[in-house]
């Protein structure tokens, strides 16, 4: 029976608690060997709930724990970088939720720390490892829709709450860093193509300070993206991917069996549906984190790496600049 590999999380985050723990717990790979948050209750409520062996009331003493291999980091956005970094350097393999960044030359700090000290460091792109975008880039590849011409996306849901991180600037907030990211990289994903330009409007709230719309076009050699992003705006995501010959629809792309089921729909040059394919039994947070074990452990490949996520970040930064130059 193979050693698990021995999950440490920092914060009990709704992320952790509502996704990734359970997904860990379900695991073929792992187990939760301990469970950090800087108030002491909610870190013991965590580890009893999630079967840690233990808890810890300081991040640092997480990190200091010889049986853990590597961490899961669901802190908010602003302290991803500097808490990646801490852990590659206490020997920690590192699955940290996005963006790891707000700057993409952060992302080049990050990379040279791991090589440093031989760990392994992802930023955790769920939708990396779920079926449904490995068939979207399979009929692309293919050829089922002729030359692909244009992607249109969009992500959205309505929050005003103050204290969430995402209302909040100083922790990394605004829908771009949020949710921009996820039209992104699976076109990125999807295509495999490097972006040329981008033109954004970008609309931020007079109260959080943070940007609250996005409506943006990236352009590749042949097609274009154009995807709106909102933390206002009413609930929705969508992926489309048209062709010369047919298109794809992508039902649930980002929060697939959450949002909805997970369907890729392909359709020809007249509208007429060919095939459904669908994935009932896919869950990509689980995915997740055996195949960022199997990598940890030298037994398989394919997690996030952070050359795209530092290409990702890059666009984000394009579409700010670009929002901004639309103002002026």
């Amino acid at each position: 029976m193979p050693k698990p590999f021995r999950w440490g999380c920092l914060s009990t985050a709704k992320i952790a608690r509502e996704q990734v723990l359970p997904a860990i717990a379900r695991s073929e790979t792992g187990v939760l060997q301990a469970i950090s948050s800087r108030d002491a209750g909610r870190a013991q409520i965590a580890a009893s709930r999630f079967d840690a062996a233990r808890w810890y009331d300081s991040h640092e003493a997480l990190l200091a724990d010889p049986e853990v291999d590597g961490v899961y980091i669901p802190l908010p956005t602003s302290h991803h970088t500097e808490w990646a970094i801490r852990a590659a350097e206490a020997g920690k393999h590192v699955l940290c939720e996005k963006p790891i960044a707000l700057k993409a030359s952060d992302i080049d700090r990050i990379a040279a720390v791991g090589r440093d000290n031989n760990v392994l460091i992802s930023e955790a792109y769920m939708v990396w490892y779920h079926p449904q975008w490995h068939k979207v880039r399979a009929l692309i590849q293919n050829g089922s829709i002729g030359r692909l011409r244009q992607v249109t996306g969009g992500f959205s849901f309505f929050n005003v709450d103050p204290a969430n991180t995402r209302n909040q600037l100083d922790a990394g907030g605004g829908a771009l860093p949020d949710i921009g990211v996820y039209p992104v990289i699976t076109t990125l994903m999807s295509t495999g193509a490097e972006p040329l330009s981008v033109e954004a409007d970008v609309e931020f709230s007079p109260e959080f300070k943070t940007d609250i719309y996005a409506q943006t076009v990236v352009r590749f050699e042949g097609f274009n993206l154009v995807f709106h992003v909102s933390t206002q705006m009413a609930l929705h995501q969508s992926m489309r991917f048209f062709g010369e010959t047919g298109w794809i629809d992508v039902r649930a792309p980002f929060n697939a069996g959450d949002y909805g089921a997970a369907e890729v729909i392909l359709y020809d040059q007249t509208n007429t549906q060919q095939q459904m394919f669908r994935f009932t039994g896919a869950r990509q947070y689980e995915m997740q984190v055996d195949a960022f074990a199997r990598a940890c452990e030298g037994k398989g490949a394919g997690v996030v790496p952070l050359s795209l996520s530092r290409q990702v970040q890059e666009i984000i930064e394009q579409i700010y600049f670009a929002g901004d130059s639309a103002t002026r």
